[in-house]
């Protein structure tokens, strides 16, 4: 297997790159590292061509060690320094963008980000949308070189590109026991030709000889972010059991490779045709594996080694949910079980304005309301009635001529309606759906499906001619808060 791979026009990527949030877990105490001093423990990387670091605004230091290293290396065209902005939730500007862009390029001494990754906490408020469009405006003048998204599940992945933001890759949890990346994940990336950067490989040390025949540790056993994070995904996965049945089975094809269990667990995710590269972390100056990891693409596992592999999964139990979700719904496979480490609130989309004692509105911000004079939604009572809604935000149409991209984001926008009058999705008992093409149908029927998987509301779905010239599909919804 080659060492690099074209993840864009002009992106010339490692098949391995090197993760440096653990520069966050190395400086949780409040020691801060020397910069120019770990910026040293890169260059083995670089020799042995792993060009491509992958860093956050929230890693403690990394973007200013990993800046530090490159003006060390003014000659050294080969080194791609990704990034990652994670904004809080709420509404986003065209200066909060500029200002973390800016923030970014001094603290990594750059004159253009070569990927910005974007992390979206609540697709209800189409803020996410406004920060990726701002992301696109500032690409087309210089700043950015290629634009990625982090943790975006398949249906949001699907809107962004649908509505012309030129992502190019989906950085995603995809190991062994986190299979998500094979479902609609991988549909949406062969449509529209964007790439997985796969990272938590190694489920933070879990697919390795480490834990091989040892007890199912405790809480107070487990000594890193990373460890109590994945221990829950090995829970949700069906536990302890299971996982030594996997481990055993990579441990075999590993010894008949006379290779490393994490040479096995990760080439195995290589394997997906739709991954670019995996991320592996680095402990700079505390750890490295940089010889193991070349043992890994010198690898080929055989076909049965794959079907063994695959025949132990089987035991496991699906991770819930679509990518991502683990940030964004329970059960939350986060280091501490929930979003405390993460997140203060989230703020309701929109302002509900009472107009008398158990009558209340919310406006959505469209033209149309204004126009025709109505409201997004009303609730009197405990019911909640939202009007017919397309994909519309502010003055842009979204989803382009996608269909599903357009349904999902008008239940977004539903969502969001219903939330900041007290309600949730799960609360919706009616929905009409309106299409304007009739071989739409399917498209927009599972969009509907997928995310009222278990609510299943009375439904109707017709075609209509609707207003607006490129609106594929209206919905509509009644809610009854319990």
């Amino acid at each position: 297997m080659q060492n690099s791979i074209t993840l864009a026009p002009g992106l010339q990527i490692s098949r391995i790159v090197t993760g440096l949030w653990q520069i966050a877990d190395m400086e949780k105490e409040g020691n801060i590292l020397d910069p120019k001093r770990t910026a040293e423990y890169m260059d083995p990387y670089v020799a042995a061509g792993f060009t491509s670091f992958d860093m956050a605004d929230h890693y403690g230091s990394s973007e200013i060690i990993a800046g530090s290293f490159k003006k060390g290396h003014p000659l050294d065209k080969k080194i791609q320094l990704f990034t990652k902005w994670v904004p809080k939730p709420g509404k986003i500007g065209r200066e909060d963008v500029k200002k973390a862009v800016h923030l970014a390029l001094t603290r990594m001494q750059v004159d253009a980000i070569d990927l910005m990754q974007f992390h979206a906490w609540h697709y209800p408020d189409p803020s996410w949308l406004d920060g990726l469009f701002y992301l696109q405006e500032l690409a087309e003048e210089g700043l950015i070189r290629h634009i990625g998204v982090t943790n975006f599940d398949a249906a949001h992945l699907r809107i962004a590109l649908a509505s012309g933001i030129p992502i190019v890759s989906n950085q995603i949890c995809h190991s062994l026991i986190d299979q998500r990346a094979h479902g609609s994940m991988t549909e949406v990336c062969k449509e529209y030709g964007v790439k997985i950067l796969a990272f938590g490989t190694l489920a933070g040390g879990f697919l390795t000889e480490k834990w091989l025949g040892r007890k199912e540790p405790s809480e107070k056993d487990l000594t890193s972010w990373s460890e109590m994070k994945y221990k829950r995904f090995l829970d949700a996965a069906g536990g302890w059991e299971p996982f030594q049945h996997l481990l055993q089975t990579v441990n075999r094809i590993a010894g008949e490779h006379q290779v490393s269990m994490a040479n096995v667990a990760t080439r195995c995710i290589l394997q997906n045709p739709e991954v670019a590269a995996v991320i592996i972390g680095a402990r700079l100056g505390k750890s490295e594996h940089i010889k193991d990891n070349l043992r890994m693409l010198q690898i080929e596992l055989r076909p049965e080694d794959l079907a063994a592999i695959k025949q132990a999964q089987e035991l496991l139990m699906p991770i819930p949910g679509d990518c991502g979700d683990e940030y964004r719904k329970p059960p939350f496979l986060t280091a501490s079980g929930d979003l405390s480490d993460h997140l203060q609130e989230i703020p309701k989309t929109f302002e509900a304005l009472r107009t008398r004692r158990d009558k209340e509105k919310v406006f959505s911000g469209t033209p149309w309301e204004d126009f025709a004079g109505y409201c997004r939604a009303v609730k009197v009572g405990n019911h909640i009635h939202v009007s017919g809604t397309t994909a519309t935000h502010g003055s842009r149409m979204i989803g382009g001529k996608d269909p599903g991209a357009q349904a999902h984001f008008v239940i977004d926008k539903i969502e969001a309606a219903i939330e900041s009058l007290g309600g949730t999705l799960a609360d919706v008992v009616r929905t009409r759906i309106f299409v304007n093409h009739i071989n739409d149908w399917e498209a927009v029927a599972r969009a509907h499906g997928a995310r009222f998987a278990g609510i299943n509301p009375a439904n109707t779905l017709v075609e209509a001619k609707l207003v607006g010239a490129g609106y594929l599909v209206e919905i509509e919804a009644e809610a009854i808060i319990q």
